[in-house]
């Protein structure tokens, strides 16, 4: 794992493959179709969500499997409760406008969807450049604020091993995959 962590050209390409099969694993779920995002964002297809929750689930028993071997380590970073709900807010607008989110985005983009390119990806790069660009006025205005989550994460307050708390929720999830389907 230290080569892992040392070598920078390896974690490209190690971030370019798993981007390649993640974008691949959205297309192959449905996600990357705009009509499925619309169903979902309309309450009558819960592909989406059952593909999230999948994806929760997998991820926390994974971390709580690889955390107490040490081959993971957990490095949350501190947040803003004002900062995420004006970008939340933002992130919802073009999810709804656009239907799709950054990373169906890709995969749509991926798959040969010009709307996923011109307006996803476009709209991407002109509001990530107007951030940047905006970003040191914004702060001195006080629009983005240091009001800090914390920076531990649930798994760090755990007493006991992490599976004895993360197998009864994911037994929840899954009965509520179960109940979607």
């Amino acid at each position: 794992m230290e080569y892992i962590h040392s070598n920078k050209n390896l974690q490209r390409g190690l971030g370019l493959l798993i981007g390649i099969i993640f974008g691949f694993l959205l297309h192959r779920g449905g996600v990357t179709n705009y009509n499925i995002i619309l169903n979902q964002l309309l309450l009558e297809d819960f592909t989406v969500v059952r593909i999230m929750l999948s994806a929760v689930i997998v991820t926390m028993l994974g971390i709580s499997f690889l955390l107490p071997r040490k081959i993971i380590k957990i490095q949350p970073k501190p947040g803003s409760i004002k900062n995420s709900i004006i970008g939340g807010l933002l992130f919802g607008v073009g999810f709804a406008l656009l239907g799709y989110c950054p990373g169906t985005i890709a995969g749509a983009v991926g798959s040969g969807a010009m709307d996923g390119l011109f307006g996803g990806v476009l709209g991407i790069m002109i509001g990530s450049n107007f951030f940047a660009s905006g970003y040191s006025q914004l702060a001195d205005r006080k629009a983005i604020l240091n009001d800090r989550f914390s920076e531990f994460s649930l798994f760090h307050r755990m007493k006991y091993h992490p599976l004895l708390y993360t197998c009864p929720i994911a037994s929840v999830l899954i009965f509520i995959l179960y109940l979607l389907h």
